[in-house]
């Protein structure tokens, strides 16, 4: 067999075991919703307690407005779980997969933040004033 012909089939096979299109399209909309500093601070608070909106809207300093529409979006992707006690509404991160991924995403940030910190302020940030 040539080395092209092997090419092309570790290739073909490469290419069955991708994510389907709907399933990136999924994630990549999970990520997004993670993308915003407010959501991930409920989602913080949230893996640490069940709260009420009127609880997570006082500790984040949002209007209970506010953290109802940011529920209903997470909710929407099965970040959040609800709980009815009866007239109340408690949250909860939805299941263990969702507390590993905010655990594991907050891992990583916490073990680059140092790494950062080392390196000095010229090679963190390049200057783009000066073109050559």
């Amino acid at each position: 067999m040539t080395t092209g012909r092997r090419d092309l089939d570790r290739g073909a096979a490469l290419k069955r075991r991708l994510l389907a299109d709907d399933s990136a399209a999924a994630l990549a909309e999970t990520f997004k919703l993670l993308g915003d500093p407010t959501r991930v601070r409920m989602l913080d608070a949230l893996s640490r307690s069940e709260l009420c909106v009127c609880d997570l809207a006082s500790l984040l300093g949002l209007t209970e407005s506010a953290v109802s529409h940011q529920l209903r979006l997470l909710r929407g992707r099965r970040l959040v779980r609800p709980r009815r006690a009866g007239r109340m509404v408690f949250y909860r991160l939805d299941d263990q997969h969702i507390v590993g991924l905010f655990a594991q995403g907050l891992e990583h940030v916490e073990e680059a933040r140092p790494r950062a910190a080392a390196m000095p302020a010229r090679a963190r940030r390049p200057d783009r004033s000066r073109r050559t």
